[in-house]
């Protein structure tokens, strides 16, 4: 941070709708101190509006906060009776409704009351902020700005940000920094057009999506069909997500767009339709009045007829001939055969593709510096694995330009608007590579930002025609590889499906610890891409998990979280690749590579080198017991991490229950341990994941040493800094422990007594109380007196001895094949 950067102490948000109470979270999250206000209530307490706001984060899902109770960190306030307390804030952001003169009379209100440095922010959606700083006080428009969070803004990535005709350009500097490290985010400088970026382009495609829709007759249901992860986006597709966003919503956007672009080529498609505008009157608004485009009717989900006016069962699916040519690997050939095919969803998929192209090819150098920019904003703001021009350029530039030439020409396309000239240009393959991405308005390609912040991005968001070369490889096998950036810090990446750990792996974290023990100063388990890992291979899998492309971070937060909070019993990381050694009667063996994975925990525990591991996303079983045995774990705040074996019929045997042990013990400091190990007994025996690194720092995955950074492309350097610090301070390992204080019988019989309870209360199955029963005997020390002390090795046998008793159990292996046969847990 520079000595002129913004500081941030304490900031305000001015309205405490859906945006502004979840932008107030946000901070919260970023530990900054924020007040939320809201009007007065006419009776009662005055305050009452902007409390139930505030009470309503709690109710949310997913969650806004990363800790719920943090909630409590919100501060009320309302306009009549606080106005003072701006003073003191040094970051003020307006997220009251879209109305011009409501926010130039707030505006009024609240200039007088602002601090002498204060940044006044608007999170206007889409309306003119040249227009809007006009209602501030001249001498004051130079602290004055936009800044457009994504809903919701804990985990959409984008925010643009957008200058005034008088802003500081220092000032934007500073405030990109604070929103990139301190908030997380993905900054993309947007100009002062109509909706900015992300929603001009975003909102244009549902558009021209409604638009042919009509025209090839595709029911709602069946265009979400074709529009979701079939095409690289998220699974909301196209109606879901108005319904997501809100109909009143979608069409105050479609309005701002259809008032202010009144000479836009593309204007008749800004037109609400009248089945929108029906709804819409009858206050069915999507999910938040729980009636829209869709509508739950007991367990089915209908779908609105506009033919009818009613609602019909939701069925619609795509042609299987359009499924087959979707799963296509090559773009080229993908995009030839939809403009090829006469098969109406065909058309309609090539059409909505070519407008979309033709729009954004059309608006960049009016909307936007860069091809970059443009992309990044759909990606991180719409959930989309690639941009337009990605997707274009994947495609093959030039036939694609040739085709939608031939469109334009035969009028099937926006007739009298042809494709500027830049894209034909003599050698043009695209607008993404090595040297930038290019900007019509510099006539050349862009370069990435020379912002000091963004040093700290050893590997940003890659675009298409960027290279990933991550660094000099030390060695590289068909699991892992070693490798470094040109200094002391090696950095281990597993190469196996969602990062799984295999022996295979294992082996290459033994070699991995070994060579930079002998040739280098520290260790970081840092992933290419999220997860971290899911964990045990329950079958063999392949390596090279790496996707092809470039990562969309924009849009995996739910689904990443889903896969660990819902389905995390079913990649339980009991410890490697047992599943078909069991199935097969070989428990001997499974045994063996238990111990190894012991042996492996235990060696970065012990290195010579000090270890460091760098979560991002999923890490679950395995994965989580790595975390656990580094020195130190810096992790995002989307990391969802658990020890989930039980879900399985197992407990963890990595060291896991030891290291929840040995951590009660010495947070006990010699008194009684038993209230610190309920905590650890409880997450390892109802497989708990965590709902972001926060909550794992509570569930104790995480210790109160272990870093949390909010910007997950700043995550290997802040991790190799803490592993420079550790070395240069003269690192040793911990000493072993030999003398572990433990519970013994008395603190197991204590918690059965706890799980009789719930068994009697058929909150538990008989095979649930087992597993519970082990892990509590495990993590007491066995069946021995009270304040008995142990080693380290003592607590490894025992979770081997009680894993392989546990897998041996039928119903345990029932489990282990249900899940492996259906991707579901058995609860038998």
């Amino acid at each position: 941070m520079s000595d002129s950067a913004l500081v941030v102490r304490k900031a305000a948000v001015l309205g405490a709708g859906v945006m502004g109470a979840q932008i107030a979270a946000h901070l919260v999250n970023a530990r900054v101190e924020v007040l939320l206000f809201e009007l007065p209530a006419k009776e009662g307490d005055p305050n009452a509006h902007v409390l139930k706001a505030i009470d309503n984060l709690g109710k949310l899902e997913p969650s806004p906060l990363a800790i719920k109770s943090d909630v409590q960190f919100i501060k009320a306030a309302n306009y009549e009776q606080n106005l003072e307390l701006l003073k003191d804030c040094d970051l003020v952001i307006e997220a009251i409704s879209e109305r011009m003169d409501w926010k130039a009379d707030l505006y009024g209100k609240v200039a007088p009351h602002l601090g002498e440095h204060t940044v006044f922010a608007s999170n206007t959606s889409g309306l003119s902020i040249n227009q809007l700083a006009e209602a501030f006080p001249q001498a004051l428009r130079h602290r004055f700005c936009g800044v457009h969070f994504f809903n919701p803004p804990r985990y959409m990535h984008l925010v643009e940000l957008i200058a005034c005709r008088d802003t500081d350009p220092a000032l934007l500097d500073e405030l990109e920094e604070f929103l990139v490290t301190t908030l997380g985010k993905g900054v993309i400088r947007a100009k002062d057009t109509p909706n900015f970026i992300a929603n001009r382009v975003g909102v244009f495609s549902m558009l021209a999506t409604l638009h042919h829709a009509q025209q090839f007759g595709l029911g709602f249901d069946v265009v979400d069909a074709l529009t979701g992860p079939a095409i690289g986006r998220p699974k909301s597709a196209t109606f879901r997500t108005a319904d997501l966003v809100g109909l009143d919503t979608f069409a105050h956007v479609v309005k701002t767009m259809a008032d202010t672009l009144p000479e836009d080529p593309w204007h008749r498609y800004y037109a609400i339709p009248a089945w929108l505008k029906s709804l819409i009157d009858q206050g069915a608004l999507g999910q938040k009045t729980r009636r829209g485009v869709y509508q739950k009717m007991g367990n089915d989900i209908h779908v609105l007829d506009v033919a009818t006016g009613g609602y019909r069962l939701a069925a619609g699916v795509a042609d299987e001939s359009i499924v087959e040519m979707l799963k296509g690997r090559d773009p080229v050939v993908k995009f030839a055969q939809l403009h090829a095919s006469s098969q109406p969803q065909a058309q309609f998929l090539w059409s909505i593709f070519r407008d979309t192209f033709h729009y954004c090819a059309v608006h960049l150098g009016e909307i936007a510096a860069s091809a970059r920019d443009l992309d990044l904003a759909i990606r991180w703001g719409f959930g989309w694995n690639q941009g337009p021009f990605e997707i274009w350029q994947a495609a093959g530039w030039s036939d694609l330009a040739q085709w939608m030439a031939g469109d334009i020409a035969a009028g099937r396309a926006m007739a009298g608007t042809p494709l500027p000239a830049w894209v034909s240009e003599s050698g043009r393959s695209g607008v993404h590579g090595p040297q930038g991405s290019y900007s019509p308005s510099a006539k050349t390609d862009a370069k990435r930002s020379t912002l000091p912040v963004y040093r700290r991005q050893l590997f940003p968001d890659r675009m298409l025609g960027e290279s990933a070369q991550y660094g000099t490889a030390i060695f590289e096998t068909d699991s892992v590889r070693l490798w470094h950036t040109g200094d002391d810090i090696a950095i281990l990446s597993f190469k196996s499906r969602m990062h799984t750990i295999g022996l295979d792996v294992l082996d290459g974290v033994l070699a991995a610890i070994e060579e930079t023990e002998r040739h280098y100063a520290a260790l970081v388990i840092w992933q290419t891409e999220p997860p971290f890992s899911f964990g045990a291979n329950l079958k063999q899998t392949p390596a090279g998990g790496a996707q092809s492309g470039p990562p969309s971070v924009a849009g995996k937060w739910l689904r990443q979280f889903k896969r660990a909070a819902q389905s995390a019993v079913l990649k339980a990381a009991f410890t490697l690749n047992v599943a078909d050694q069991v199935m097969a009667g070989k428990l001997a063996e499974v045994e063996h590579l238990v111990e190894q994975f012991q042996f492996t925990t235990q060696q970065l525990k012990y290195s010579m080198v000090p270890t460091v591991a760098a979560v991002d996303g999923v890490a679950l079983g395995g994965g989580c017991e790595f975390i656990m045995h580094c020195d130190r774990a810096v992790a995002t705040l989307e990391s969802y991490i658990g020890l989930v074996e039980a879900g399985v019929g197992l407990l963890p045997a990595g060291g896991g229950c030891k290291e929840f042990a040995l951590r009660a013990a010495q947070e006990a400091k010699g008194g009684d341990a038993f209230p610190f190990l309920r905590r650890y007994f409880e997450a390892a025996a109802m497989a708990q994941v965590s709902r972001s690194a926060a909550h794992a720092r509570e569930l104790g995955y995480l210790r109160p040493t272990d870093r949390i950074v909010m910007n997950r492309f700043e995550l290997l350097a802040i991790a190799k800094a803490e592993a420079r610090v550790l070395a240069e301070a003269g690192y040793r390992p911990p000493l072993r422990s030999h003398a572990i204080p433990v519970l013994g019988r008395s603190a197991i019989a204590t918690i059965k007594v706890h799980m009789t309870n719930m068994l009697e209360g058929k909150y538990i199955s008989e095979h649930d109380y087992l597993i519970g029963s082990k892990i509590a005997e495990v993590m007491c020390g066995g069946e021995v007196e009270a304040g008995s002390r142990v080693d380290e090795q003592w607590l490894l046998d025992l979770e081997r001895k009680h894993f392989m008793e546990l897998l041996a159990t039928q119903k345990t292996q029932e489990r282990i094949e249900h899940t492996l046969k259906t991707g579901k847990p058995l609860r038998n």
